[in-house]
């Protein structure tokens, strides 16, 4: 259990660094292009790390539901396997 938890806080300090990306759609390009060009720069920084955001926020979801799916997975088998009765049905297949 305690490896699977600093493996979760190491992959979430990844996710967290900020990684410069050009991922950018065609209005929001124009959009920056037209800001930089008025002279506010900071608004390019914040969309490219809202992107980053947006794009990360699904795995990490699918990644949670996987950890608590996989972990009653495991309890219910630790559970049947603790059961006389399970035991017997199958040593009878």
């Amino acid at each position: 259990m305690n490896k699977i938890v600093q493996i979760g806080f190491m992959v979430l300090g990844v996710m967290m660094l900020s990684f410069q990306s050009m991922a950018q759609c065609a209005m929001c390009r124009a959009s920056v292009e037209n800001n930089v060009s008025n002279g506010e720069t900071t608004i390019g920084a914040g969309l490219n790390t809202g992107i980053l955001y947006l794009f990360t926020m699904p795995y990490l979801i699918a990644a949670v539901i996987g950890y608590f799916w996989y972990k009653n997975a495991k309890k219910r088998r630790l559970k049947e396997l603790s059961n006389p009765l399970y035991r017997r049905r199958n040593a009878m297949m």
